[in-house]
């Protein structure tokens, strides 16, 4: 394996938990910056505002640049963030800090995989852009409980120092084994990305990733407050909990890709979809009891990652189909529709705890995943009634006599 993909690798992993983190430390900080819980949730609202923006748009802006010269762009944008984080003075100068590394984020994640598979020979192209997501399950099992566990020892601001100190060993470790003469595919043109935009079938499936995806953040976002405040953790186990979490992610993540690879993506997704809202409706009653809590968050975990590979093969699936040219720019679109799922799921438990209760945040939660079920079955429909119109018998017909 090139030292070059450990370098990628312990990016997304950086990435990853500075993502992440703010979930288990949002009292903390909300305390220390003397704001609401609701003020503090919009920090991860506006860091998956800033990845969305930046995954389509500054990915075309730097279409034509070498591909090691955005990485270390983005990187170095990365680092200045959580600096800036770590030394925000006050609300203000975090909420910038945390677009800036969101932006960050975005354009990371289009580049990575192109980079990644560059590293290799062709026949190991789908593995290296497996280790390289695989800092983010990492994160998300280790980095994200660690950064809390450091945030509630120390203080918030270790969190993003720590986080700087790392993304700047991927920065250097980057500069030094990422090669310069990476192959490039050409830069993606406005149209493309309109033509995309302009398929009625993949917006549908852009929907209920932002649905689906929403619907966990509008409860996940404030899960910190609900186990201090509901629960009766002290706030030292909530790193404790996340790692649980964490772990339930990695298999969830696991399963819900064979579960798409063995059903397909829409029987997958409506399995999942039906575990998802019943875990949420479920947490509304189970978080007053510390061990039923905890268990109900163990299973949380794996229903509410395992839709991603579901609905990132139903992009591409759909995408081969409707916009063959632009498959890479649907995927692209996809990621950036999980982050604004991500952003309005976590400013409407925002709006939710201000204005109702903490705990409304969980059913309201399983709600927004039933329209993404709902939406799910309505896009099967349409497949089906794909398959079965004359016009797809004809040109299976056609396509079977050439093969004779």
């Amino acid at each position: 394996m090139p030292l070059a993909l450990l370098a990628l690798t312990l990016s997304a992993f950086a990435i990853g938990t500075t993502e992440f983190v703010i979930v288990g430390l949002l009292p903390t900080m909300a305390t220390d910056l003397n704001v609401t819980i609701p003020s503090a949730g919009l920090l991860v609202s506006l860091y998956a505002l800033g990845v969305a923006v930046g995954a389509p748009v500054l990915t075309a802006l730097t279409g034509n640049w070498p591909r090691k010269r955005v990485l270390l762009a983005v990187m170095s944008l990365f680092v200045l963030g959580n600096l800036l984080a770590w030394q925000a003075p006050n609300y203000a100068t975090l909420v910038t800090a945390r677009v800036l590394t969101g932006l960050a984020h975005g354009v990371f994640f289009s580049i990575g995989s192109t980079i990644a598979t560059g590293l290799v020979a062709k026949e190991k192209a789908a593995s290296a852009i497996a280790i390289m997501f695989t800092g983010l399950t990492v994160a998300l099992v280790t980095g994200v409980p660690l950064g809390t566990y450091l945030g509630q020892t120390f203080s918030w601001q270790t969190t993003f120092l720590v986080v700087a100190l790392l993304g700047l060993i991927a920065l250097i470790g980057s500069a030094l084994l990422v090669p310069a003469n990476l192959k490039q595919s050409p830069a993606t043109k406005l149209t493309t990305q309109l033509k995309v935009l302009a398929q009625p079938r993949l917006l549908l499936v852009f929907a209920i990733t932002a649905l689906g995806y929403g619907g966990t953040f509008t409860a996940f976002t404030f899960l910190a407050p609900i186990l201090e405040q509901i629960s009766g953790f002290d706030a030292h186990a909530v790193g404790l909990i996340m790692l649980v979490y964490g772990v339930s992610v990695a298999v969830g993540n696991i399963w819900g890709g064979k579960m798409a690879d063995r059903f397909g993506p829409v029987k997958a997704l409506t399995i999942i979809f039906i575990g998802l809202a019943v875990v949420l409706f479920t947490f509304s009653m189970t978080a007053y009891n510390p061990i039923a809590a905890v268990a109900t968050i163990l299973v949380w975990g794996a229903f509410a990652f395992g839709n991603v590979p579901g609905l990132q093969v139903y992009v591409v699936k759909l995408a081969e189909k409707y916009t063959p040219d632009a498959v890479d720019v649907a995927s692209g679109f996809n990621i950036a529709a999980f982050n604004i799922g991500i952003a309005l799921g976590s400013w409407g438990g925002g709006m939710i705890v201000a204005k109702a209760e903490l705990m409304d945040t969980p059913w309201v939660g399983g709600l927004v995943v039933l329209a993404a079920l709902a939406l799910t079955r309505y896009s099967g429909v349409l497949d089906k009634r794909l398959e079965l119109s004359p016009a797809t018998k004809t040109n299976e017909n056609v396509e079977n006599q050439m093969m004779v």
